[in-house]
């Protein structure tokens, strides 16, 4: 317990005196106009609050990744713990946020478009391809995972499981070709609330209870002894660091108010992550008959189950319905935003325009058309894929950080140090795996990791001493641009 607790408190204090420190380096500059205004077109670029920014990130960034991730990193062990608080206060949240705002300062570019301004157009390609294989299979994970918690609370068979399956890709066709204040601003709020109630249960249900939540050890507790490194990073991602945020966060760079807020809805939203990843693991690691019965528990039911069970032990049938409810509410705020980020992505890519909704049908519906294939696939392999693609997407982004820092002539070292330790465990991860990757053995992936990636590391530092002699202008030009008086200011 005081592991947990001590954890908990280091994540809060994090975003105190690291996030301030990480938004220094940045220079925020409230005075300068955003997107919002300068963009404003009435569908993605609309002024919103401080509070409905912070609140629809969080819900955009927390699929079930900070519930499902945790509880199957809960079978190593607390040395879970240690990932979750250093990856979300020295990756994760720095990722988010520098993604964010170097989004703000280029108009609300996307992913794809700040790596082909930072990294070269080869790379744009790239990440294109990447970012859009994330965003299908969050958007297919996250229509398979809410179905089956849903599933499981109704106690219905396959043909209750497709019919739900069926109403929230109705809801995520809406959500993506409705302008963004339309369903999502409106309704994030109220799914903001059950998030809440649910995740603070829990933690409340955990303290009050007793719960065994063992302390810290280095002990690999693994049943199948899985190797810690690099698995576990690949296990807890949402928790910790996830290149999915990365496609998120420029949905909010496109309504956020004034730069001032970024480190609340950006570092900030990263670090309630981090809470709700820390909890859902205590929870797992606490609740069950060693880590053998929580890795029974899963082979039998995956996370769902565990998710279930956990409630209702820790807040009763009406308290942990409510909880599960909450657990539901991520996935789906992550699923339809994760397809709207689709959307806008291959838009920007092609130019095409976004004002009419012809348009954004002729984008959308071949994406759900794909995504609804991919539900026909295991769920195991889904997430697999979507693990791997998703920490790929968090290299590259941290990457784009670090050199726009670089450039800056700033302290590029706050995404550059976790940047290079990701491109290694990338690397390791896919040598090592035998289903997906190379297959071989992992002392050899080790050796291969450190040669890849010093490698990669001596290119992008050549690649950026040259890109400092050239004019390229980190920060696009809204001089002239004369803000709203109704800018928020906090």
């Amino acid at each position: 317990m005081i592991t947990f607790l001590v954890c908990i408190l280091i994540l809060i204090v994090g975003y105190f005196t690291y996030g301030k420190y990480v938004e220094k380096v940045f220079g925020e500059k409230p005075d300068r106009p955003t997107p919002a205004y300068v963009n404003a077109d009435g569908v993605d670029y609309v002024p919103m609050s401080t509070p409905k920014n912070s609140l629809i990130q969080l819900l955009n960034i927390a699929g079930t990744g900070p519930v499902f991730g945790p509880i199957a990193g809960a079978l190593y062990g607390p040395v879970a713990f240690i990932w979750i608080v250093v990856g979300c206060i020295f990756a994760g949240a720095v990722h988010d946020y520098l993604t964010g705002m170097i989004s703000i300062r280029n108009k609300g570019a996307h992913v794809p478009e700040l790596v082909a301004k930072f990294l070269g157009k080869f790379m744009k390609h790239v990440v294109n391809v990447f970012a859009l294989l994330l965003l299908l299979l969050v958007g297919t994970v996250f229509v398979s995972s809410p179905a089956m918690l849903i599933n499981n609370l109704l106690e219905g068979d396959a043909s209750t499981l497709a019919i739900i399956v069926g109403v929230i890709f109705v809801y995520y066709i809406l959500a993506t070709l409705l302008p963004v204040d339309k369903i999502i601003g409106r309704l994030y709020p109220y799914f903001g609330a059950i998030l809440v109630i649910s995740a603070v249960g829990i933690g409340i249900g955990l303290i009050v209870t007793g719960a065994p939540i063992p302390e810290l050890t280095f002990t690999n507790m693994h049943p199948r002894e899985l190797p810690i490194f690099p698995l576990i990073f690949f296990t807890i991602t949402c928790g910790a660091l996830s290149g999915f945020h990365a496609t998120q966060t420029p949905i909010i760079s496109r309504t956020t108010q004034n730069e001032k807020q970024g480190r609340k809805i950006f570092y900030g939203m990263m670090i309630a992550e981090g809470i709700i990843a820390m909890i859902w693991a205590a929870a797992a690691m606490s609740l069950f008959d060693g880590y053998g019965g929580l890795n029974e528990m899963l082979a039998a039911g995956g996370p769902a189950a565990v998710v279930s069970e956990v409630s209702l032990l820790m807040m009763g049938s009406i308290g942990g319905t409510l909880a599960i409810l909450g657990v539901i509410v991520l996935p789906i705020t992550s699923g339809d935003t994760a397809f709207r980020a689709a959307r806008m992505i291959i838009a920007d890519y092609f130019k095409f325009g976004q004002a009419k909704i012809l348009s954004r049908l002729w984008i959308a519906i071949p994406l759900f058309v794909i995504s609804y294939a991919l539900t026909k696939i295991d769920f195991n392999i889904l997430w697999q894929y979507f693990s791997w693609a998703n920490q790929v997407t968090a290299v590259i982004a941290l990457w784009v950080g670090a050199m726009y820092l670089f450039l800056a002539r700033k302290n590029h070292w706050i995404a550059t140090i976790p940047a290079t330790f990701m491109t290694y465990m990338v690397i390791v991860y896919i040598l090592f795996e035998p289903n997906m990757g190379f297959g071989i053995p992992l002392n050899a992936s080790y050796i291969g990791g450190v040669v890849a990636t010093i490698l990669l590391v001596a290119i992008f530092f050549n690649a950026a001493h040259k890109k400092r002699g050239t004019s390229i202008l980190l920060d696009e030009d809204v001089s002239g641009f004369q803000v709203a008086s109704t800018v928020e200011h906090d």
